[in-house]
């Protein structure tokens, strides 16, 4: 037994339209059925529009951070652990790649 899975053109059914109406009529009402669709954000969508925002003015670089690492290395206190290194750069590599 062999099982057809692509059978070809399959015929059409018949329309129950009598022959000679108008396919205006039908536009018109598939234009009315578009024309009422409506949009609605949620509130999540204004609440990360606001952070974005409050996140544009934050500083790239936070100064502070930077000047404390500055302050341990020079007293040679700084000690980073290579596999924190290794995955912290793996971690923005993925989110660079991502964006």
């Amino acid at each position: 037994m062999r099982i057809d899975l692509n059978p070809g053109a399959q015929p059409l059914e018949e329309s129950n339209r009598p022959n000679g109406s108008s396919t205006a009529a039908t536009t018109r009402s598939a234009e009315n059925i578009f024309a009422q669709d409506r949009t609605q954000l949620s509130d999540a969508h204004a609440q990360v529009q606001t952070l974005v925002a409050e996140a544009a003015h934050l500083p790239e670089i936070r100064q502070e951070k930077v000047q404390s690492i500055r302050q341990a290395m020079a007293g040679g206190i700084y000690r980073p652990v290579p596999q924190q290194t290794a995955g912290a750069m793996l971690a923005d590599l993925m989110v660079v790649r991502s964006a």
